[in-house]
């Protein structure tokens, strides 16, 4: 690894994890936390990163695992399938993992070990598991530590036994910079053979704890099996003339000193070792003895030594030649002690002294170390830094003596010391100390020297902290149980001079909680007696004190009195009264928890679990586990990880509740309240994914999804006495359940009750998914269409697809049927439904694919392409094969992006040549900027390949019929019915047909997938989590709070627990499954709102300004607003039938807006070309965005301030497709104004003008935008007064102020209080942080006037009377509504769905604008920006919801992660932004907004915005009208491939 740029290495950990890094497969980094590196840490992250190839893995893989997690555990999986496996840890793990060491002695393990505490280490780590079968290194230089990491691994390879290699970071700190190892050094000493041999014989062991007799072992011919080859010591060098030793300047102390003597010259020389010869013979096992690893040890050290001159024995001896004294360290630092020895006078006490340091400390070589020392010894003193003793006398100590007595050497005095703390001014007290001892008559054995509680200024161990990410259920706790809450095991609570690790345990926490338990019990007893007592000065006390202890072991009626109890007390002032005060935590019957982390599911860390379990004590437990729903989690079944659900589950007396909160807040919340009312041991396992403790909210979501979809992490509550109550024990609140739990269930018969209750779970029993399933059904499709072509003549043609938005299916499709009409077999499938084995058999094959992303495979066809791109064995050499590729060349602009351009077509033609395959034709591509789109390069290739094929000259081809258009489907459904009903009865999927996905539109759903889970879902056979989203028709967006609790509930019992607030003032539900379509569409209805027409081609949703502090004029409006929907509402019965209808009576149910005909007056059978939508705005807000819509209303008010009429915009709408410049956003245009009493009619004009004129073939050219620039404004205004037979009038003069909401407290002309609360994004939801529904729902109950919706996705509490202020800022402080103090950009700022639901999302926007505005705020408070509005909008895709075109800037999704930048829209809605920048990524996003807000705060002149600032500085061009939005952009598209 060393090269011309090799670094030079500074410390310990990285000289080790370099070494590891390039000598093992997978390394197993143990750090403290996922959020705090390790010293290995930051250096094997910086190799992965940077891809660099190591000598034994092409790319090691590195294994991050928290040091409390049982972290050797991650070993047995990796080195049994036979990968190369090193650990890189401190010391303390190594005592708790002791029963896994015993087994891993006897694998080529390399655990490198930091002794730990930094600066004052404690050996007892190491001396403890000295007899665990493992070899041991200690290295004491930087130098060392590097070329005896290399000898760890060598050996381990070799020997086949686990090696540990220890050392004192802190010691070695102060070592002189040191070269890269080499790697050339590292190919010589590690046996590639050996390494190769391990890996292609993986073992067969599974156990963990039981011995299943493995025994590292030599293979040998039966000739050698009883030669033993020993290197042996070859004599001693000769002293330096002045009988001291020669210096290496290697390093100087390592702790006060930086100068002088750095170690002193070693005075033996490595052994030799032998070789023998080979022949043919039988081989006979051998299990490594002792010699061997000597053996072993030598020729390895030789090698080092004939390359780089350093030499290394297992025991090195030190001194003068003639030494009668020497010292024998274990722990210290022996450069310090050195460098006091060498320049002390010669008459000195310990003047000539030697020093023994221990290089190999297992096994111990007691006849190698006696024949290293000079026979002229006769004392020795012992030294070692072991703070736990077990035993009586030193380990080492017991090692020396019993190699001296059996080698012959027996010096007169050997003395054992336990070392303490020495520093460069103590070493020369210590060494006068230690021969003073040694040399009297009666030395005293184990005396202590140095200082042993260590320095005063040591660093201190790392401070244990619950990792902030698992905030969220620690902050519900305290939101449930308030004072009542009593968390035993707390981290950062004093806990009487107990280590925080002990403390936080769930031993040491149920011991603190029953201490804390007899507490109450003598504090009760103290409350009765001072009850009776007169000690008190006042009388009330006692009166208090009484009813109280009646009700001590009740938690509400305690509760309930404490207050007044605490307050009398209080008040009191008599020692009685202060004494009990004392303990006033206890007047509550306190909720007792112990909170711990999934390191309590391991076996080494489960005892405390099983304690509280077998107690039966009141108890309560939450287990936070964050392991990541991952492939590698699925597969290490070695872990070992208990499911202590499960395990609690069998015990019989505990409540056991499996929740997450990022996937049911409210199922958390029941838990932790049940768990409480659980007179028993109670446990809530609790989920909370992530790699690292700063991953996102997005990450920790996505993970949570996929693991409780997959039935990983099923939610579930389970409470044994249940049935007592005659409630089921076992609560199902997901879909699904993994096998073990399945086993439990039907043990006791609780899995058939379950099914009954679901009778459609058990199609769900997770455990019968998998990737083998996936097999399976690709098999079956496949064979499925071989037996319906095997009676059909010509050759077979295999048609593939990959295809996100239809068009590469429906190509692949036809082309099937021209094939098939043309006598070829055909057979036509999605890349990833296809099975691959069968590709090599093939004779013709056909791939039609799109490009996704970044030059990216669609998602069906991901695994086909990664599979054949990186297989080795697939032998296409006799298939024949062409590809067409749908792209966009102008998708990425910028020239080095080019190369995305059908990259995923151009990668497979590549490929499949490079395997072998024939091309039937050139890689054909389908360009979006192409006259007909890539219809038109498709034209080309198609007749191409029937050339090829042969059949291009076939005669009397039949007709084909046209392609079904959304035309087609309305004109065909019979007003909208189609086969819905039908559809919804269908429980063999959670999906409706496409048609009817189509027609759903109209009745205000859309049917969706969750985008999380497509992958995982796919993966394991399953068709994606279909559910539904329903759109209200709230016209003006007013609610009651009757209404409002009624949508909340809907939320919450058929949805996802959360409510959206859109962009049209309305209410949106997501993750609705099919089964609850029918109930929550009839819920709607009871709470009188309708969901007719809030989405399809029809009048949607009508907006309306919310105006809060003019109320009377606000209704009138309203009151318009309300009169054009229902006036502009479809009239087909299809809905109330579909819907509404009651399934027992067939009777109707009554509706809002009820309507009895079977046609469409105003719509037709066809209904519109597409959506329409109108909107009103009351100046001077235009809150409504009045300029984006169909029709755009701008009240006006007369001189007596009451409503009298509107001028009317037309033609404004958002829709765009990415670099489709025939797509554009445009602002309304002005007819002119209209009476409010003929507006509805107006209205009703223009949009049979656009249902007439629009385009009906063309979806993207069908809105009335587009009809208006065909026709001309003038002559589309004519059209319309024509059939209106009436005339617009001139325009009355207006004026808009901003476009935003007004926040806080607002009064109106009556005196009524309106509160505007920012909901950010429109979603309403609880968090831990902020239980914003929760609150709503209190607030809504309670409320007497109205709710109102706004068009930025706020939310008004309108009309609160002044006797109702104080509850309702008592109830809003409570759950933190009243808070408006955000940054004015992000109460400026709005955002769209995007993922997970949003079938066209491109990339994220809600759950992203919030994160990318907080890194914008810190510029925003530096450059005094927080109060200055900034219109910003984010959306997933350029369809528009969010209005993004209007905003002063703008980021609209075009890939994961990428954002197409938009800037200079008008701060009022009335001026069109422009591209900025193509396809930039978070950042560039911040690298050019940092600079441009800071230069906004400086250079704006008085009251300019943010918007009109980049059009005079010259950033961007505006936009004068929609059809010059492509123009003058500020980034040119470069047509260059």
């Amino acid at each position: 690894m060393e090269g011309p740029s090799a670094p030079s290495i500074a410390s310990a950990g990285e000289a080790v994890a370099r070494i590891a890094y390039a000598s093992s497969d997978v390394v197993v980094s143990v750090q403290p936390s996922l959020a705090t590196d390790s010293e290995f840490a930051p250096f094997l992250r910086s190799l992965s990163a940077s891809k660099k190839a190591g000598v034994v893995a092409k790319q090691p893989e590195i294994l991050p695992v928290r040091y409390n997690a049982d972290p050797l555990l991650s070993v047995f999986q990796p080195i049994r399938s036979g990968k190369l496996v090193s650990v890189t840890a401190s010391s303390p793990i190594l005592v708790k993992s002791i029963p896994h060491l015993y087994k891993l002695a006897q694998y080529p393990v390399v655990i490198h070990v930091s002794v730990q505490p930094s600066g004052f280490p404690d050996y007892s780590d190491i001396t403890s598991i000295r007899q665990s079968g493992f070899t041991f290194i200690q290295s004491e230089t930087l130098q060392e530590a590097q070329d005896l990491a290399i000898t760890a691994h060598a050996l381990a390879i070799k020997s086949g036994k686990g090696v540990i290699h220890f050392f004192d970071s802190e010691s070695i700190a102060m070592s002189k910079v040191i070269p890269a190892e080499s790697e050339e050094l590292l190919r010589s000493v590690l046996d590639l053979g050996a390494v190769k041999a391990f890996q292609s014989t993986p073992s067969g062991e599974s156990s963990l704890y039981a011995d299943d007799g493995r025994v590292a072992h030599l293979s040998l011919a039966r000739s050698q099996a009883n030669a033993t080859t020993v290197g042996e010591p070859t004599g001693r060098v000769s002293p330096a003339t002045d009988g001291k030793t020669l210096t290496l300047p290697d390093r100087s102390s390592a702790r006060e000193s930086t100068e002088g003597s750095s170690r002193r010259e070693s005075s033996t020389t490595s052994a030799k070792s032998s070789s023998a010869g080979t022949s043919v013979e039988s081989l006979e096992h051998k299990q490594i003895s002792s010699d061997e690893i000597f053996q072993f040890a030598t020729a390895i050290w030789n090698t080092i030594s004939t390359s780089t001159g350093r030499l290394y024995t297992p025991f090195e001896y030190t001194g003068p030649d003639t030494a009668e004294a020497a010292l024998l360290l274990f722990g210290a630092d022996t450069a310090l002690f050195a460098q006091e020895i060498d320049s002390v006078a010669s008459t000195t006490q310990y003047a000539g002294a030697g020093i023994i340091t221990v290089r190999l400390y297992r096994p111990w070589l007691g006849r190698v170390m006696v024949e290293s020392l000079p026979k002229s010894l006769k004392r020795i003193a012992v030294l070692e830094q072991v703070r736990r003793k077990t035993t009586k006398w030193g380990p080492l100590l017991l090692d020396l003596l019993m190699s001296l007595k059996t080698g012959g050497h027996n010096p007169t005095t050997v003395v054992g010391h336990q070392l303490g703390y020495i520093s460069q001014s103590t070493v020369g007290q210590a060494l006068r100390g230690v021969f003073q001892n040694l040399l009297s008559d009666s030395p005293i054995q184990n005396l202590q020297i140095g200082k042993l509680d260590g320095p005063q200024d040591r660093p201190r161990p790392a401070k244990l902290e619950q990792p902030a990410i698992e905030n969220p259920y620690v902050k519900m706790l305290q939101q449930v149980f308030d004072q009542r809450l009593l968390v035993a095991n707390q981290l950062g609570k004093s806990h009487a001079g107990i280590s925080q690790e002990i403390s936080s345990g769930p031993e040491y926490g149920f011991g603190s909680l029953l201490a804390r338990k007899e507490h109450r019990k003598r504090f009760i007893e103290e409350v009765q007696a001072a009850a009776k007592s007169r000690d008190f000065i006042t009388d009330s006390p006692q009166q208090w004190l009484s009813r109280w202890a009646l009700v001590a072991d009740d938690e509400e009626k305690a509760g309930a009195l404490a207050t007044e109890v605490i307050s009398r007390l209080s008040n009191d002032g008599s020692s009685v009264a202060s004494q009990l005060l004392s303990s006033k935590g206890l007047f509550y019957k306190e909720s007792p928890w112990l909170i711990g982390s999934d390191a309590w599911a391991y076996d080494l860390g489960n005892s405390g679990v099983h304690h509280v379990l077998a107690s039966g004590e009141n108890v309560n437990m939450l287990i936070i586990d964050s392991q990541p729903y991952s492939e590698r989690a699925a597969a290490d079944a070695a872990r070992r990880k208990k499911d202590i659900g499960l395990y609690a589950m069998n015990f019989g007396n505990a409540y056991v509740a499996s929740v997450a909160v990022y996937g049911s807040y409210t199922q958390v919340l029941e838990a932790m309240i049940e768990a409480d009312k659980f007179d028993g041991p109670s446990v809530i396992i609790a989920y909370l994914p992530y790699e690292k403790e700063n991953d996102s909210a997005i990450t920790v979501l996505q993970e949570t999804k996929k693991a409780i979809d997959s039935g990983y992490w099923p939610l579930y509550r389970w409470n044994p006495r249940g049935d007592e109550k005659g409630e089921p024990n076992f609560q199902l609140d997901s879909e699904r359940i993994k096998k073990e739990l399945e086993e439990f269930l039907r043990r006791d018969n609780y899995l058939s009750q379950l099914m009954k209750r679901h009778p459609d779970f058990s199609a769900n029993l997770s455990a019968s998914y998998g990737s083998e399933v996936r097999q399976l059904q690709k098999r079956k499709a496949k064979d499925a269409y071989s037996k319906l072509l095997d009676g059909l003549a010509g050759d077979p043609m295999t048609v593939l697809f990959a295809s996100d938005n239809g068009n590469a299916e429906n190509l692949a499709k036809r082309l099937a049927r021209r094939g098939k009409a043309r006598g070829l077999k055909t057979l036509v499938m999605a890349m990833d439904d296809y099975p691959l084995e069968d590709l090599a058999s093939e004779q013709n094959v056909v791939i039609l694919t799109s490009t996704a992303g970044q030059g990216e495979f669609p998602q069906n066809g991901r695994t086909f392409w990664e599979t054949v791109r990186d297989s080795t064995d697939i032998d296409l050499a006799t298939v024949k094969f062409s590809i067409f590729a749908l792209g966009d060349s102008h998708y990425w602009p910028r020239k080095e992006d080019k190369i995305y351009y059908n990259k995923p077509g151009k990668d497979l033609h590549s490929r499949f040549v490079t395997l072998g395959g024939k091309p039937l034709t050139e890689c054909g591509l389908g360009d979006d900027q192409d006259p007909d789109a890539y219809q038109t390069g498709y034209a080309e290739w198609e007749p191409q390949l029937w050339q090829a094929l042969g059949v291009d000259k076939v005669e009397g081809l039949p007709d084909e019929p046209p392609p079904i258009t959304n035309e087609d489907i309305k004109i065909e459904s019979n007003y909208l019915r189609g086969t819905i009903a039908e559809g919804l009865k269908d429980t063999s999927t959670g999906a409706i047909s496409a048609a009817d996905q189509q027609l759903t539109k109209f009745h205000g759903t859309y049917m969706q997938d969750d985008r999380d889970l497509r992958d995982e879902r796919k993966a394991q056979g399953l068709e994606p989590a279909y559910s539904f989203m329903i759109r209200c028709r709230l016209a003006g967006g007013v609610a009651t709070p009757k209404q409002w609790l009624q949508m909340d509930e809907i939320s919450t019992k058929l949805g996802n627990e959360t409510m959206k607030l859109t962009t049209r003032q309305t209410f949106q539900f997501h993750g609705i499954v099919k089964g609850k379509l029918r109930p929550a569409m009839q819920a709607i209805n009871r709470a009188l709102m309708t969901t007719i027409a809030a989405c399809g081609d029809v009048n949607r949703n009508v907006m309306c300004s919310s105006l809060p502090q003019q109320s009377v004029y606000h209704s009138e409006v309203h009151a318009v607003s309300q009169k054009i929907s229902d006036h502009l509402l479809p009239s087909t019965t299809a809905y109330h039938e579909i819907w509404l209808k009651d399934e027992e009576t067939k009777e109707k149910t009554q509706v809002a807006g009820n309507a009895i005909v079977d046609h469409e007056p105003l719509y037709g059978p066809t209904y519109l070309p597409r959506k329409f939508k109108i909107t009103i705005a009351i100046p001077p807000h235009n809150d409504t965005d009045v300029y984006a819509h169909d029709i755009g209303l701008i009240a006006i008010k007369g001189s007596d301030g009451h409503l009298v009429g509107f001028n009317l915009l037309a033609g404004g709408g958002m829709g765009v497709t990415h670099n489709n410049k025939k797509t554009y956003p445009r602002t309304g245009s002005m007819l002119g104004y209209v009476p409010k009493e003929t507006v509805h009619i107006a209205c009703e004009k223009v949009m049979l003008v656009q249902r007439d004129h629009g385009d009906r073939k063309n979806r993207k050219h069908a809105r009335l935008k587009y009809t208006m620039d065909d026709m001309g404004v003038d002559v589309f205004k004519g059209k319309v007064e024509e059939l209106w037979d009436d005339k617009f009038q001139e325009p009355r003069p207006f004026k808009f102020d901003s476009n935003i909401d007004t926040f806080g407290w607002q009064k109106d002309e009556h005196g009524n209080n309106h509160f505007t609360f920012f909901i950010e994004n429109g979603r309403i939801e609880d968090t831990a942080d902020f239980p914003m529904k929760t609150g709503l729902i209190e607030i809504a109950k309670v409320h007497k006037g109205e709710f109102r919706l706004t068009g930025n996705q706020h939310l008004i509490l309108s009309s609160v009377a002044d006797a109702d202020l104080p509850t309702m800022k008592e109830l809003m402080a409570k759950y933190k509504l009243d808070n408006t103090n955000f940054s004015a950009l992000r109460l400026s700022s709005s955002a769209c769905v995007a993922f997970p639901t949003c079938g066209l999302a491109m990339a994220e926007s809600e759950r992203y604008l919030p994160e990318l505005i907080t890194k914008l705020e810190g510029v925003i408070e530096e450059t005094g920006l927080r109060q200055d509005s900034i219109v910003m909008r984010m959306t997933g895709c350029p369809n528009g919801c969010a209005r993004p075109w209007l905003a002063e800037v703008a980021f609209v999704g075009k890939a994961f992660g990428a954002y197409n930048m938009y800037l200079g829209g008008g701060y009022h809605g009335h001026r069109l932004n422009k591209l900025y920048r193509s396809s930039i990524k978070e950042e560039e996003i911040l690298e050019i907004m940092k600079p441009l807000l800071k230069r906004y705060a400086i250079e704006r002149n008085e009251g300019e915005r943010f918007g009109d600032f980049c059009i005079r500085i010259g950033m961007i061009k505006p936009t004068t009208e929609g059809k010059t939005f492509h123009e003058d952009t500020a980034e040119v598209e470069s047509d260059e491939e």
